[in-house]
């Protein structure tokens, strides 16, 4: 039988996988969806989306902080980061840079 740890390890590289899932979709739709969403002059409502982003990738980065998950904490950062770029050019009224 694995040792409690062992199983709080696992649970806890289940969870973040998850999170970081999500986070990565949902950024990527954001992301994808600035241009169009910038046209049609919805510029508040595309902070608004990175805004709500940030905080929710942030508690999960401070979780990951707290649980010792050094990978997960460096991929929430990136993302943090990313999305963080993306909010200052739409905040300075650049067209959004793709990243693909």
């Amino acid at each position: 039988m694995s040792a409690p740890s062992d199983d709080q390890a696992r649970e806890d590289f289940d969870y973040f996988s998850n999170e970081y899932a999500q986070a990565l979709q949902a950024f990527t739709a954001i992301e994808q969806q600035a241009g169009t969403l910038l046209l049609m002059g919805s510029r508040g409502e595309l902070r608004q989306f990175l805004e709500q982003f940030l905080i929710m990738a942030g508690h999960t980065l401070e979780e990951a902080q707290a649980r010792e998950q050094h990978h997960f904490t460096e991929w929430f950062r990136e993302l943090i980061r990313k999305a963080e770029d993306l909010l200052a050019q739409v905040a300075s009224g650049e067209p959004p840079a793709t990243s693909h």
